[in-house]
């Protein structure tokens, strides 16, 4: 095995950019690990913690990409040609090479006046200084960048407001613009639900349940995660609801987010009982029941909470395929397991996903742990060993810092999911697959030999391994979803339709090892 390493002074691309090429480089033949990175001190560190040093690594300025290959010695070269082609399509822009591009934000405005929307993807080092610039110019802003300080967030959210401009972000992965997905989306239909999201899966997973209840997305405004917390005080997530409310195509509002701080939450609420339509608001893993207000309605659960929104835009309750828990099957794989198979492994790219699948486990067991838990006696570090029910967002900055999100490139969950399959205490995988616009272009079937691997490890042991997957998108998906599910049941996985639904069996397929 031999190790290429290129430096190439002050050359600048966008995160989005860096983390499309690093997957296709590691898909080369021959290549065992590659990486495509500006050269800052957070990938430098990454880079250290595996083993990965050199005197011109260490001597890279942040403005300096990074290119790095380890690959078989006899490959090496055609490695290389191959990165080298990867960053050629890049540079001559590919399929859309005619399209015009600009070296700063100033060149875009002054030939460009008409936009109003501007996408941040830079390092967070320089995202709030870029996102100052768009909304002194009068455009609303999306920050796809994360590692934004909270500091710069409040004081960016706050010039929006008072210029009445939105900023979605920082660690904003999804929204729909009058029918255009931007960063991470899916194909949904038109129609008139408004969502506002301060969760980019938990957003993505309401569009989805929408449309396939019938309902049609107007627009989808993503808020940034840290949005409902107490430093940032819902801004954002605010001004969305404010905005959904004037919208003359959106008829029913519905909000999504991760726990938000209590007094956020009061805020919020206070706002959507002022809106002059309906609102749906699930606060997953909140307590409350009730809103207070008579056009709110609070409901525990991203399907839950599409569906209530559909009704509330006028489609017939009957005509909706809630799937109830398939009761006969829960006792079907209760059987298959062995009574020390007790334990849920949740192995997750979407974190609003993990947090659903999560808070279910949490309404039955105690023993649950995760690296996105609250209570500090259950939280655990990405790479810490996974113990009793260990449910993992790997889409989190732990696992993500200098690395694509495992929704584009699944390599390290692909790697935890073989190892999970050791344990014979261990039940149940859970897993979730998301398609559509931004993610793998199959990620069910990069995923299958490694189901394969670690069901065939369980049954070297005789045991069964429950493997539950979901894969979020719609038929009109890319690929679509229905393709994606006949690969997973072709492999022996059991799908789950819903987010929602994946937590709820997953919990209740271990039940009868932990009576």
């Amino acid at each position: 095995m031999t190790r290429h390493i290129d430096i190439r002074k002050n050359t600048y691309l966008d995160s989005v950019s860096l983390m499309s090429m690093s997957t296709k480089a590691n898909a080369l033949e021959g290549v065992s690990q590659a990486f495509i990175a500006m050269a800052t001190p957070m990938n430098k560190e990454v880079l250290a913690n595996l083993n990965i040093t050199d005197p011109a690594i260490e001597a890279a300025k942040p403005s300096d990409l990074m290119i790095i290959v380890d690959a078989a010695d006899d490959q090496l070269d055609n490695a290389i040609s191959g990165v080298e082609d990867i960053l050629a399509r890049k540079n001559s822009g590919g399929a859309d090479a005619a399209a015009v591009r600009y070296r700063t934000l100033d060149g875009a405005f002054e030939e460009a006046a008409d936009t109003n929307l501007v996408i941040i993807s830079v390092n967070g080092a320089f995202a709030a200084r870029e996102a100052r610039k768009a909304l002194n110019a009068g455009k609303h802003v999306m920050i796809f960048s994360d590692n934004v300080s909270v500091e710069d967030e409040v004081e960016l959210k706050t010039l929006a407001h008072e210029k009445g401009l939105l900023v979605m972000g920082p660690d904003c992965g999804t929204a729909i613009i009058n029918g255009t997905g931007l960063a991470f989306a899916n194909a949904v239909r038109r129609g008139s639900i408004g969502i506002v999201g301060a969760s980019g899966t938990g957003s993505q997973e309401v569009s989805v349940r929408v449309h396939d209840f019938g309902g049609g997305v107007s627009q989808l405004i993503g808020t940034g995660g840290r949005d409902l917390s107490t430093e940032v005080g819902g801004i954002s997530m605010i001004d969305g609801i404010r905005a959904l409310d004037a919208d003359p195509e959106t008829k029913v509002i519905l909000v999504v987010s991760k726990p938000p701080a209590e007094e956020v939450a009061d805020k919020v609420l206070a706002v959507a009982g002022a809106a002059s339509k309906p609102v749906i608001v699930t606060f997953l893993g909140s307590t409350r029941t009730e809103s207070g207000y008579d056009n709110v309605k609070l409901v525990s659960g991203t399907k839950p909470a599409a569906a209530a929104a559909v009704i509330a835009s006028g489609v017939d309750e009957s005509t909706l395929d809630m799937h109830p828990l398939n009761l006969p099957l829960i006792a079907e794989v209760q059987a298959k397991l062995a009574p020390e198979q007790k334990y849920v492994r949740g192995l997750f790219c979407g974190g609003t996903l993990c947090d659903e699948a999560m808070f279910a486990a949490l309404a039955k067991y105690d023993n649950v742990y995760s690296n996105i838990q609250k209570d500090p006696s259950y939280t655990m570090g990405a790479t810490d060993a996974s113990k009793e029910h260990t449910y993992l967002d790997m889409g989190d900055d732990d696992f993500t810092d200098g690395r694509p999100h495992p929704m584009i490139d699944p390599s390290l969950r692909l790697q935890r999911l073989v190892q999970e399959a050791d344990d014979p205490e261990v039940g149940v995988i859970a897993m979730d697959f998301i398609v559509g616009f931004g993610s793998h272009e199959d990620p069910v079937g990069v995923t299958i030999p490694a189901i394969k691997e670690a069901k065939a490890k369980a049954e070297a042991r005789g045991q069964h391994l429950e493997i539950l997957g979901y894969v979020l998108g719609t038929d009109l998906d890319t690929p679509a979803v229905e393709d994606q599910i006949a690969q997973l049941e072709a492999a022996g996985v059991t799908i789950a339709s819903s987010s929602t639904n994946l937590g709820l069996l997953a919990r209740e397929f271990v039940a009868k090892g932990n009576n």
